[in-house]
């Protein structure tokens, strides 16, 4: 990709160079849930170290409502029974979160439908509206006949050049091309973007095939290791949100955090400010 350049470039780049506050928290502000009409929310995998309560209590300090929730032992257990599964959701509830997606959720041992019932099963007692997941080519016909089935969207994530089966947003458009509008892309955007591909131009091409998306920055986009904080990165985000809100993108922008894990708070804040302060000033342009 070509687009490198400074956090303060992005600014500039956005039309927000003289608002100082872009970095840092608004203390006296009140916090919009849908920035720029967009879901900016969280996927819990941020929070990966953490049991359910100590998460809940940390995405009420980021204060967005929008949650995609990890199926870890401690958040949502694939092997809980339902009505540990009822009790887990009306946490969330009561916490005020719209839940949107759980995941990501590994499909790629699953051969047959009767191996994935299950998995529609849990999403369907969590009264899921999606999962992120990573099927595989063989196995995803009897995916969606599961999709048809319980009316559950699937948003199929990318990982990177590590993934056999779909490392590029390309990849999994091409699988899901044909298939019913439910099943579609979450795009990730670091691992997008660690694959040579431009970001923007790959959630342009993805239209309403795009379900879903984590974002993170990367400080060399041909580095894995080099995630950091949003803003302090090459990620050019104020081009990514003028290209979400052109095509009147409907789906979350969760923030997937994944370094830090056992205090991530100061990032994820500063991620957010940093989001947060792009889109008021695109907004206000």
């Amino acid at each position: 990709m070509e687009l490198r350049t400074t956090r303060r470039g992005f600014l500039g780049t956005a039309g927000l160079a003289s608002l100082g506050a872009v970095a840092a928290p608004l203390a006296s502000a009140r916090i919009e849930p849908t920035p720029w009409g967009l879901k900016l929310g969280i996927a819990t995998y941020t929070f990966r170290n953490f049991d359910r309560a100590k998460v809940i209590q940390m995405v009420q300090q980021v204060q967005t409502p929008w949650i995609s929730i990890k199926n870890t032992e401690q958040q949502l257990s694939l092997k809980s029974t339902p009505e540990e599964l009822a009790a887990a959701r009306k946490q969330f509830d009561d916490a005020g979160f719209k839940v949107m997606s759980a995941g990501n959720i590994d499909m790629t041992k699953a051969k047959t439908i009767d191996d994935l019932r299950p998995l529609f099963e849990w999403a369907k007692t969590a009264r899921l509206p999606m999962l992120v997941c990573a099927p595989t080519h063989d196995n995803l016909k009897a995916v969606e006949t599961l999709v048809k089935e319980y009316d559950i969207r699937i948003a199929i994530h990318n990982h990177g050049p590590e993934d056999k089966h779909f490392p590029t947003p390309e990849s999994v458009l091409d699988a899901v091309r044909n298939l019913d509008p439910r099943c579609g892309l979450c795009m990730d955007i670091g691992h997008t973007a660690r694959t040579g591909t431009n970001v923007v131009d790959a959630i342009a091409s993805a239209g309403p095939r795009l379900l879903d998306m984590h974002v993170k920055d990367l400080a060399d986009f041909s580095a894995k290791e080099s995630q950091c904080d949003v803003g302090d990165g090459l990620m050019p985000f104020p081009q990514i949100f003028r290209q979400l809100k052109k095509m009147n993108y409907q789906g979350c922008v969760d923030l997937e955090y994944e370094i830090h894990a056992d205090n991530p708070m100061p990032g994820v804040e500063r991620s957010f400010s940093y989001m947060r302060g792009v889109l008021a000033g695109l907004a206000s342009a």
